[in-house]
């Protein structure tokens, strides 16, 4: 009975002294994936560090549960598929609660009431849904707002394109390749609050619950965490404090700088992040070649080679890599490989995005590869081949001696083509989440706005790394041949 009395007043004394509650612990530290632009609730700063309500939060309450966080901010589609296939320990994105998502998610407790509403350019005419007809609206792709628009679409008759990140749907709006915006109250109204010309002619939609989440079945302990450290902060008013931070009418909460209207403004403050995506890209480019070279010589030499395997190996590899598009694979790899292995074994085997970024594109410049070699050593005259071998010499010494040293004469500039056509290839790597600098200057004109001159800024960097590689290949070509 003594022993009985002492063990509960060992549970109950931590709960009285602090007047909180703590979830059991077992993991200490936690990946949670977020967007990389969905203000308020999540966006980059003037010091490019992401903030928001859902930074704030989670940073809050891994404080107050006693437990490390490292947070990433791939975009909303690919923080979903980073928890579904074992990347992310939880998501926290703005993100409604809808029975689909039930299906595939164990939701927290409710942080945020969510209305979607309509947002349209301030000259245009649009006041009623019922003035939406023949018109086109856009919204996130896996949201809320867009289950509301596709239930209304007959009613109304409007057209609906989907969107994977709000900066390309609001840069659509203002270029008028849309009419509409469907969005959360929070971040039509903060964009607006930030310089963007719009107004919202129809009041707000009720949609649901805003909640993190994390993999059904997986990581109850963070879930229990995030819900016992969500009530602490409301009942100390932390979580006031944070809301009242960036949806306040008095907010003073910006997210870009005036000095970035300009182009030599958006370099200062940016170059840093510029520079860093630009790493990331360089050597994603550089590490891929190398590798896709290594394999691509491998399947060129199968293809024509005399046994009729190896060219029947050859035949079906550059078939089926060159047959499926590069975001799909880079997609494969990084999510549906996890989620194979997973379904197998019963354990999550994440996959590295820069990893998986690299083999998407050494398979993919491969295969292409792989069809250089087989063409510069066909184009080289049979007849040498058989004046070789007729000498007794054998294939191998043949094609090392002969054949190989007249093929990558004519190979060479393919090669310099390949080597710019997968450096360019790095933007569509960016669809899986990875940083590189086409998804960096995205996330920085969801601060600013200024996609024009953030563009142009891109294109010069590309135009000028692809040219000075170029100028350098092409000496390398001169000095071999």
């Amino acid at each position: 009975m003594k022993k009985k009395i002492l063990a509960y007043l060992l549970i109950l004394f931590p709960i009285f002294s602090l007047g909180l509650v703590k979830a059991d612990t077992e993991k200490t530290k936690y990946v949670i994936a977020s967007d990389s632009s969905f203000a308020p609730f999540v966006f980059q700063d003037s010091s490019n560090q992401y903030t928001g309500i859902d930074m704030d939060l989670i940073k809050a309450i891994a404080e107050d549960q006693g437990f490390e966080i490292e947070i990433t901010n791939p975009g909303f589609d690919a923080a979903i598929n980073a928890v579904q296939s074992g990347q992310a320990d939880g998501i926290i994105a703005g993100m409604s609660v809808t029975d689909a998502r039930k299906e595939t998610f164990d939701f927290s407790d409710s942080y945020y009431t969510a209305n979607t509403i309509l947002g349209v350019k301030e000259s245009s005419t649009i006041s009623s849904y019922e003035d939406l007809n023949g018109k086109t609206v856009g919204v996130k792709n896996g949201t809320a707002s867009q289950t509301f628009l596709n239930e209304n679409q007959s009613k109304y008759g409007y057209k609906i394109k989907t969107f994977s990140d709000a900066a390309s749907m609001y840069d659509s709006l203002n270029t008028g390749s849309i009419d509409a915006v469907m969005d959360d109250e929070p971040v039509i109204k903060y964009s607006i609050s930030q310089g963007q010309k719009l107004k919202t002619p129809i009041a707000g939609t009720p949609i649901g619950e805003t909640a993190f989440a994390v993999k059904k079945g997986s990581n109850p302990e963070l879930l229990e965490k995030f819900n016992k450290g969500l009530a602490n902060l409301k009942a100390n008013g932390e979580f006031q404090k944070i809301l009242d931070k960036y949806l306040a009418s008095d907010s003073t909460t910006t997210t870009s700088t005036a000095d970035e209207t300009t182009i030599w403004g958006l370099l200062k403050n940016n170059y840093k992040q510029l520079l860093n995506g630009l790493g990331i890209t360089l050597a994603l480019a550089l590490v891929s070649f190398a590798i896709a070279i290594f394999i691509g010589i491998i399947f060129g030499m199968f293809s024509v080679s005399p046994y009729k395997s190896l060219r029947l190996i050859s035949e079906i590899f550059v078939d089926v890599i060159r047959g499926i598009p590069l975001m799909i694979l880079a997609a494969f790899i990084f999510w549906g490989i996890p989620n194979f292995i997973e379904s197998l074994t019963g354990q999550q085997s994440p996959i590295n995005d820069f990893v998986a970024g690299t083999i998407a594109l050494s398979l993919n410049s491969a295969a292409y590869i792989a069809e250089i070699v087989r063409g510069g050593i066909k184009a080289v005259p049979v007849g040498q081949m058989e004046a070789s071998r007729s000498l007794g010499i054998s294939y191998g010494k043949t094609m090392r001696k002969i054949v190989l040293p007249q093929a990558t004469k004519l190979m060479l500039p393919n090669f310099v083509n390949q080597f710019v056509i997968a450096l360019k290839d790095t933007t569509i790597v960016s669809a899986i989440g990875l940083v590189e600098l086409f998804q960096t200057g995205k996330i920085i004109i969801a601060r600013n706005y200024q996609s024009f001159k953030m563009y142009a800024i891109l294109a010069v960097f590309y135009l000028v790394i692809i040219t000075l590689l170029t100028r350098l290949a092409k000496r390398l070509e001169k000095r071999i041949q």
